[in-house]
C-alpha cells in the first residue's frame, strides 16, 4: 500500500472487518487531481454488485476550480470498481448468503501511481460490540498516558 489519501474511520467502528481486497477505480482526470489534493471523503461509502460489476456508492470527490469548467462530473456519482471476476463472484456469494456488507476502508496511490481503494467484507457490529470497542480504546489511551507520565518522572 502506498500513500494513503483518505480513510473511512466510521467503517472500522461500525463493522467487524473479515476480509480485505484491493480494487482499481474508474475516475475522470479532474477527479484524480482532486484526490491528489486530498479533496475526497469516504464516510458512508459502500460497494454494491450490480449485474456482475462492482460499484462504489457514497464517495465524495470535490470539484476543483482549476479543472475544466465545461466538464464537471457529479461529486457523489457511483464509480465502477475494477476487480477480477472471481473476486466479484466471491463477494457476491458472501453478501447474498451470509448477509455481509462491503465497505470502502481507504483510498491511496500504489507504487505505479494508480488510485486504489481498499474494500472489505464486513459484518455489522451490535451496540454492545461498539461499546466494547470504545472501552478498549479508552483503556489503551489511559495506559499510554500512564506510560508517558511515568517516563517524564
Amino acid at each position: 500500500m502506498g500513500e494513503t489519501i483518505a480513510r473511512n474511520k466510521k467503517a472500522l467502528f461500525d463493522y467487524e472487518i473479515l476480509e480485505k481486497f484491493e480494487a482499481g477505480i474508474v475516475l475522470a482526470g479532474s477527479e484524480v487531481k482532486a484526490i491528489r489534493k486530498g479533496r475526497v471523503n469516504l464516510k458512508d461509502s459502500f460497494v454494491k454488485i450490480i449485474k456482475g460489476e462492482a460499484y462504489l456508492f457514497g464517495m465524495h470527490v470535490s470539484y476543483l476550480d482549476t479543472a475544466n469548467p465545461h466538464f464537471k462530473p457529479d461529486e457523489r456519482r457511483d464509480r465502477k470498481l475494477l476487480l477480477h471476476a472471481r473476486e466479484i463472484d466471491k463477494l457476491f456469494v458472501k453478501v447474498a448468503q451470509d448477509g455481509l456488507s462491503i465497505v470502502a476502508l481507504s483510498l491511496y496511490f500504489n507504487a505505479k501511481n494508480f488510485v486504489k481503494v481498499q474494500i472489505a467484507l464486513a459484518k455489522g457490529k451490535k451496540l454492545h460490540d461498539k461499546r466494547e470497542s470504545l472501552k478498549q480504546k479508552d483503556a489503551l489511551r489511559e495506559a499510554q498516558t500512564a506510560m508517558k507520565n511515568r517516563q517524564n518522572d
